[in-house]
């Protein structure tokens, strides 16, 4: 798939001169219009051969363009940081805001590409690598961003003869890297993997644009204009226009038994109990999250559940027994301006801990297919893609031996009552109740359709749903523990097994 850009394309100068100007003109002015109505975000991959002008491309472009709107982000070798978080963390943190430009020099396909060339895995990983791509920029898409990928190319004999020339003077031999030495001898392999990438995840909504970097008129002209048209065609396209996931029939759990209406909401633990129980899951899970075999994983706990149903509760006993700088709790409330310019996965991909870490969510990610959905902050083709998503989060998580726990607590509409009363009641804890919290309660049937929803689409084996009886509170809390405790103890013998 490179033929067409070994052929030898130039363009004159005089053609190049003259027109560069109402190129730039009409670049810039796509790219003032774009960050006005801060509704996109703009992502440009970089990749192919070295010495194909590759940096080149990209410093014209600042030139041609408003430096202060584009970031440019290159991925080198891995930070300590980086290493201890899944692989797409990295690019996650880096996302341009909507209404910028973000340029990315070593991103998931030079990574993927390298690791293949130079025999660090074998096809079945590069395969996945390929599919998490796809679902990645799927993803991006989805949310408003708008995804350029460019190859630059030269042929064998072009980068042999570039590297040659390089050499032979000696004011420019300093331009020749290690890398370009190095790729020089890998070639072959890199172009035969850099093309099985491209055929693989050129799609619609992020097609790859192979460049023929030999002549610098023609590739800039050529840049230029692809990304003139693309950003152009962005401006002419209404935010949120996408189809509907397949995601088949949901069912009308307002009219059918839901998985809510099996639980058994008298289970309950006397006092004593309790305390022997919630002491013994207490240092239990002390002694797993200081085991050595904690450095290969990390903890996420995500807590949902009906307004009163005793999340902070559950979560306070679990931060009870561990040391304060073990774990990270994460409150999420209304998306800041800052988080409403990215992916609405990106603020919770920014807080995933460490290995040998703990981050409680109070709240999460099912924000988008509980309290969005109901309340119409996202359309309908948004809640309903996001089940996937998340899903596929949750499996990149689970992939780096991130141990990740869900709850949904659950109390009857009867006990909610009671505990709203008794809030307002009480002065210390009227901060507890809100308008909002009562007006809630006129939706508790849409609620519940949509937690079934929730459940029946995103408990899967490696990230299971645990639904909690939380009319007795002590009960919830017990239960909570035990089930964090029972997953890390499942995850280290799943690692002890991978490591003998």
């Amino acid at each position: 798939m490179f033929e067409s850009a070994e052929i030898g394309h130039t363009i004159d100068d005089e053609t190049y001169s003259a027109e560069v100007p109402a190129l730039r003109e009409a670049l810039l002015e796509a790219q003032y219009e774009l960050h006005e109505q801060g509704k996109r975000q703009i992502i440009v991959l970089i990749n192919g051969i070295e010495g194909a002008g590759k940096g080149e491309t990209v410093k014209l472009l600042n030139e041609w363009m408003d430096p202060r709107y584009i970031e440019v982000r290159t991925f080198d070798q891995q930070t300590d940081e980086e290493l201890a978080h899944p692989p797409v963390w990295r690019y996650w943190r880096q996302l341009p805001p909507k209404g910028r430009i973000g340029v990315f020099f070593g991103n998931w396909y030079s990574q993927m590409i390298q690791g293949r060339v130079h025999k660090r895995f074998k096809d079945p990983v590069l395969d996945q690598a390929i599919n998490g791509a796809e679902r990645l920029e799927k993803m991006l898409v989805d949310e408003g961003a708008v995804i350029f990928k460019f190859w630059f190319h030269l042929s064998k004999r072009q980068m042999k003869l570039r590297l040659k020339t390089l050499k032979d003077d000696p004011l420019h031999s300093w331009r020749i890297s290690p890398l370009d030495w190095q790729q020089s001898k890998t070639y072959d392999r890199f172009v035969r993997f850099g093309e099985r990438v491209l055929r693989r995840t050129s799609r619609d909504y992020a097609p790859w644009h192979v460049i023929e970097g030999v002549d610098p008129n023609y590739r800039s002209l050529t840049v230029g204009r692809l990304l003139l048209e693309g950003l152009q065609n962005a401006l002419k396209t209404p935010e949120g226009a996408t189809h509907l996931v397949g995601l088949g029939p949901l069912p009308n759990n307002s009219k059918e038994l839901s998985l809510l209406d099996n639980l058994d909401m008298t289970l309950a633990l006397e006092k004593d109990d309790y305390d022997e129980q919630l002491i013994t899951e207490q240092a239990r899970l002390s002694g797993l999250m200081r085991d050595k075999r904690m450095r290969r994983h990390s903890l996420v706990a995500v807590f949902e559940g009906n307004d009163a149903a005793g999340k902070g509760g559950a979560i306070k006993r679990v931060a009870g027994a561990l040391d304060p700088r073990q774990y990270h709790i994460v409150p999420i409330a209304a998306p800041s301006q800052d988080e409403l310019a990215q992916p609405y996965l990106w603020r919770f991909w920014r807080q995933i801990p460490a290995r040998g870490k703990f981050t409680v969510f109070d709240r999460s990610w099912y924000g988008r297919v509980l309290v969005e959905r109901v309340e119409g902050f996202c359309s309908e083709a948004d809640w309903l893609r996001a089940y996937s998503e998340i899903n596929d989060f949750e499996e990149q998580l689970t992939d780096f031996g991130v141990v990740v726990v869900k709850f949904w607590l659950a109390i009857d509409d009867k006990t909610q009552l009671e505990r709203f009363q008794a809030r307002e009641k009480v002065p210390f804890k009227r901060h507890k109740i809100t308008e909002d919290d009562w007006r809630n309660r006129s939706k508790w049937p849409l609620y519940r359709e949509a937690v079934s929803d929730m459940v029946d689409r995103t408990s899967t084996e490696i990230a299971p749903w645990t639904l909690v009886e939380a009319n007795d509170k002590r009960w919830a809390r017990v239960k909570v523990l035990r089930t964090i405790n029972e997953a890390i103890e499942a995850a280290f013998r799943k690692s002890d097994k991978k490591h003998k």
